[in-house]
């Protein structure tokens, strides 16, 4: 997970991406998670650390092949 820490996470967030299939079709992924990011990070500094762990965790979602849908960000706790 991006930015992690042996404390709990101060984020969850909720991505969808599009990529090409070999047949000339595409598909969508959605995926989400939490993290600890220090305080101070930015919202566009929190989602490149996501996009970067996702793609080396699944290759074909990185961000020359995949393009971007939908990104939430928000605090971990209500």
């Amino acid at each position: 997970m991006p930015e992690t820490t042996p404390s709990e996470p101060t984020h969850t967030w909720l991505i969808t991406l599009q990529f090409p299939l070999g047949n000339g079709g595409f598909a969508v992924a959605t995926r989400h998670g939490s993290s600890t990011f220090s305080p101070g990070s930015s919202r566009e500094q929190a989602y490149v650390s996501i996009r970067a762990w996702i793609a080396r965790q699944e290759p074909e979602l990185r961000e020359s092949s995949a393009s971007l849908v939908f990104f939430s960000l928000e605090p971990y706790r209500l």
